[in-house]
């Protein structure tokens, strides 16, 4: 009866680690939605690029754009130069590319 013990526990430990990475995954579609909004909106946006983990937006009016808020969508750094914001995201930066160049297709 003991052996039964075991992959009991196994079982409800793989539930309890399934359950914590589901809460953890991001709705990347939120995300989108408020980085635009912080980008200043989809009409701002001219183009979108990423480069490793540097997520790079070039806008038409860099003043729009709200950096405290892109910071607390998990920006670890902020750089704007001209028309551009070039933001470190890390592995998350080339999806959010990938959604924000098909919302402003």
């Amino acid at each position: 009866m003991e052996w039964i013990q075991y992959p009991i526990i196994v079982a409800v430990l793989l539930i309890i680690s399934l359950v914590v990475v589901k809460l953890r995954k991001k709705d990347f579609g939120n995300e989108i939605n408020k980085l635009i909004k912080y980008l200043g909106g989809k009409e701002n946006i001219m183009n979108a690029e990423c480069n490793m983990s540097i997520f790079k937006v070039i806008l038409k009016d860099v003043t729009l754009a709200d950096k405290d808020g892109i910071q607390k969508l998990g920006a670890q750094g902020i750089v704007e130069v001209d028309n551009q914001i070039k933001i470190i995201f890390g592995k998350d930066a080339k999806q959010l590319k990938k959604y924000i160049k098909d919302i402003i297709k």
